[in-house]
């Protein structure tokens, strides 16, 4: 009889990243999350969230579950890796509701859970634009009913940022946050756009019209500038939705967000 042996493990799907992690880079996109996705992790009768790709160092991880927790006690999250090294580098950093483990963007979690998040910053800069439909797919495949994935990209100290938010039907959004203060116009922000949408800054390309309309705005509200570069911001966002179909409202752009229909910036072609 021929002996059997125990097949060899998968490979993680997915390439190893830079890996550049600074502590607090990702407050902007943690804090939406926990406002905007709060409640359902609340629902989640096990509500997981993955850190995928958290880098050379776990802060991201760490800072994700405490935040996280304040929105829904009950959150645990795992971040993977495909760079064996860090997974083990991280494991000193476990704790009650945090945890590592080694694999992309197959999201391997125990029993077959599907994650309630999937949080992927700065992960597919590094892919051809032509890869990231696939890898969108496959991990909106892997999330819970009521599960969301937020995708993007952002400075080195989490001063500009964009991701997109997309369901286990696909994009849905595209949030532009940023410290106001440092923002001279909010076309800065097209050097942080996701892979998706990066090389569609060009004249006849949906992204390409709203910056455009997006700096126009806000040249219009300079004379707000007086009152704070808070309240530019909303005057330049209640324009805005004038002609293109904002998602959210006052109490988000105080924080220095705004946040678009994926419909109305999806690529043409």
């Amino acid at each position: 009889m021929a002996s059997r042996s125990t097949p060899p493990p998968r490979r993680p799907v997915g390439t190893v990243t830079r890996g550049t992690t600074n502590p607090n880079r990702l407050r902007r996109m943690d804090r939406w999350i926990a406002a905007m996705h709060g409640a359902a992790l609340r629902r989640a009768d096990d509500p997981v969230a993955v850190d995928l790709g958290y880098g050379a160092a776990p802060w991201t991880a760490v800072e994700l579950l405490g935040r996280l927790r304040e929105a829904a006690p009950r959150v645990r999250v795992v971040g993977i890796e495909i760079e064996p090294a860090r997974v083990a580098g991280a494991e000193p950093y476990e704790r009650e509701g945090l945890s590592f483990r080694h694999g992309g963007f197959e999201v391997p979690l125990d029993g077959g859970v599907r994650p309630a998040l999937i949080r992927a910053a700065n992960v597919l800069r590094q892919y051809d634009e032509e890869q990231v439909g696939a890898v969108w797919e496959r991990l909106c495949s892997r999330l819970a009913p009521d599960g969301l994935l937020v995708e993007g990209t952002c400075d080195e100290i989490g001063r500009r940022h964009v991701w997109v938010a997309l369901g286990p039907e696909g994009a849905r959004t595209v949030t532009f946050a940023t410290r106001l203060g440092s923002l001279e116009r909010p076309s800065d922000l097209a050097e942080r756009l996701p892979k998706a949408l990066i090389h569609r800054n060009v004249p006849g390309e949906p992204v390409h019209a709203f910056l455009r309309d997006f700096d126009r705005a806000w040249a219009a509200a300079a004379p707000y500038a007086s009152y704070g570069a808070r309240q530019r911001w909303i005057r330049t966002a209640r324009a805005l939705s004038g002609d293109w179909p904002l998602a959210d409202g006052p109490v988000r752009w105080r924080q220095g967000e705004l946040t678009v229909r994926w419909e109305a910036l999806r690529p043409s072609g």
